[in-house]
């Protein structure tokens, strides 16, 4: 899928990666290359977006933004509600009408997945405790489906939130939180700003993902979506940014992950990561609140 070039992208980096497949003892160099891409900040009226594209699979994230109450059990914390989209652009496999099979076991994944990264701490995004906290609504839409879906909506997902600019509010006169922004004629608060400028949320811990075809003794990164469905097993491997072991997703298939398939596999996502993360801060590094 090509980009428009009515897309105006603030930030960009893009990086020509090797992939390579394990053949028994050695590493073996394909010649086809996926392209990694990261841009912040395509969708001008989110808090926070960024697309991913992971050879041709392309994800757009954006994230809005809205005050909600905390909840009882947790007064001090934010919340966030992660949906993901296959719409039919997307692949022919998707039909009008019908929702893709995959999308809510990809969002599910998603959630799970930047819960136990770590990855936010939720008590950031507490505004008054027990009274105010933010609800971070995080949409992904797939744009192109070629394989390695969760690998690409993962990382729209953590370039979009290194993108996000909470909002500044207020407490009105009721008592309130509104954004100071939407106020008419900029009238003065009796109370001090929550937060007095816009800012970004710290993030720990990035999460990032490699997904691999198991094929009795061969392993395949960065399978197309034609590969994916020749082939019974894969696996996805999550390590956070330090290299530790968020989790490992195998759903079912008829070749065992072997001690030694999977240590290559996180191998693999080791490497990737660093690539990754390298792509990340290049799309981030210029990125100014207003």
């Amino acid at each position: 899928m090509l980009l428009d070039d009515s897309f105006q992208f603030s930030f960009m980096s893009a990086i020509l990666l090797n992939q390579y497949v394990l053949m028994e003892d050695h590493w073996e160099k394909l010649e086809t290359q996926p392209l990694l891409l990261v841009s912040s900040g395509p969708v001008s009226s989110a808090n926070g977006s960024a697309l991913a594209k992971i050879g041709s699979t392309t994800m757009l994230a954006a994230i809005k933004m809205e005050v909600m109450t905390p909840s009882v059990e947790s007064p001090d914390e934010g919340c966030i509600a992660l949906d993901f989209h296959m719409p039919p652009v997307c692949s022919p496999i998707v039909r009008p009408g019908r929702p893709a099979e995959a999308a809510p076991v990809i969002s599910k994944q998603l959630s799970d997945t930047i819960s136990s990264s770590g990855m936010i701490d939720l008590r950031e995004l507490s505004l008054v405790k027990g009274k105010a906290a933010w609800m971070a609504y995080l949409d992904i839409y797939c744009l192109d489906a070629d394989g390695s879906l969760f690998d690409a909506a993962l990382l729209s997902a953590a370039a979009a939130f290194s993108h996000l600019q909470i909002p500044v509010v207020a407490l009105n006169d009721d008592g309130k939180v509104v954004f100071v922004c939407e106020e008419e004629g900029g009238e003065n608060f009796e109370k001090e700003p929550v937060n007095k400028e816009n800012r970004k949320l710290k993030l720990n811990s990035i999460p990032f993902s490699l997904t691999c075809l198991l094929h009795k003794k061969y392993i395949l990164a960065d399978p197309t979506a034609e590969e994916e469905s020749v082939m019974e097993t894969i696996v996805t491997v999550v390590l956070d940014s330090s290299g530790q072991l968020v989790s490992f997703y195998k759903p079912g298939g008829s070749v065992l992950a072997y001690t030694s398939a999977v240590q290559d596999c996180i191998a693999l996502t080791r490497q990737r990561s660093k690539e990754l993360q390298i792509i990340l801060d290049e799309a981030i590094s210029g990125m100014e609140i207003d």
